[in-house]
């Protein structure tokens, strides 16, 4: 009995000082973090979009006699709109000073948010009246299609093939499609492309013209211009293309990243309309036409977009004879 008590005892012995033995450390492995694509980001192998019919893109109904606000005719669009109470609009919430979430407020907020307010203003009489709804740009033509909202007003260029599924107003501003890259990328034209990775975000004419591009670059197609950008910091994409005053944007948010080359092709925005609401977009071309005339049009610019340069003044309307 002594003999296996004394047993017992060196085996615990042994145990305890086996626990207080050091053993060697693993050896350290350094691995860097793999960055992760956005969702929705995909390489584009196929055209993004038809060819345009031809057609006078920019032309819209000529506005009549534009009704006072509260005072919408009956009947129309816009005294179905007016007994609603209020105006729905489709707009965007990534793109900087056009429309954008305000980090101070978390209110949206830009050029486009406050046209959208300047319409609602011109049914009801109060800017407030209005429900500002995000739409990713690939969505902006199905959310008038299916009346989730009245109107788009979000950097929506105006192009013949888009004229065939939703109706605009005239244009309310012009941009051209540019470049994004780090200064210390050597890119500097579209020549440069060559080999390379760019961003575009997908449903948009951005997207089409790099595609287009002779050579062909990698095109990656995102969901907003966020993503890219943030592919475009992480090393997955090596350049941005799309209207200035998007990169512009972009570039504000980030000192490494410049805009460069010439235009790749003009972008003119406008206000989109569920097709076959003619009198809506009458409306809207009466607002707008408003909205040139009493220095509304400045006030946007000079509130919004004056670090793009000096106002080069609101573009001129072009209407269907």
């Amino acid at each position: 009995m002594r003999a296996r008590v004394v047993t017992v005892l060196l085996a615990a012995a042994l145990a305890v000082a086996g626990c207080g033995a050091s053993s060697p450390p693993p050896p350290s492995v350094s691995l860097a973090p793999a960055p992760v694509r956005p969702a929705g980001a995909q390489e584009i192998t196929t055209t993004p979009q038809a060819a345009q019919a031809d057609c006078n893109a920019e032309a819209s109904l000529r506005p009549g006699t534009q009704p006072s606000p509260g005072a919408m005719p009956p009947g129309s669009t816009m005294a179905a709109i007016e007994a609603r109470g209020r105006l729905i609009v489709g707009v965007d919430q990534n793109t900087f000073m056009f429309g954008f979430r305000d980090p101070s407020s978390g209110q949206l907020a830009g050029f486009d948010i406050d046209l959208a307010r300047e319409i609602a203003r011109r049914i009801f009489g109060d800017p407030d009246r209005v429900d500002l709804q995000v739409v990713d740009a690939g969505q902006r033509e199905s959310a008038l299609q299916s009346g989730q909202v009245d109107l788009v007003v979000r950097t929506f260029s105006v192009t013949c093939a888009r004229k065939e599924k939703v109706d605009f107003s005239t244009v309310y501003f012009y941009a051209n499609q540019r470049i994004l890259a780090s200064r210390a990328s050597r890119i500097d034209s579209v020549a440069s492309l060559s080999g390379k990775r760019v961003c575009a975000v997908i449903g948009t004419t951005s997207l089409t013209r790099v595609y287009e591009l002779k050579p062909k670059p990698t095109l990656i197609g995102a969901t907003n211009w966020t993503d890219c950008l943030v592919m475009l910091q992480q090393s997955q994409a090596d350049a941005i293309s799309t209207d200035d005053v998007v990169l512009s944007g972009l570039a504000a948010q980030d000192p490494d990243l410049q805009v460069v080359g010439p235009s790749l092709g003009i972008e003119p925005y406008g206000v989109g309309v569920k097709k076959g609401n003619e009198d809506l977009v009458r409306f809207v071309n009466g607002a707008l036409a408003q909205i040139r005339a009493d220095g509304t049009w400045e006030r946007l610019y000079a509130t919004w977009l004056r670090s793009l340069g000096p106002s080069p003044g609101p573009p001129e309307a072009r209407y269907q004879d």
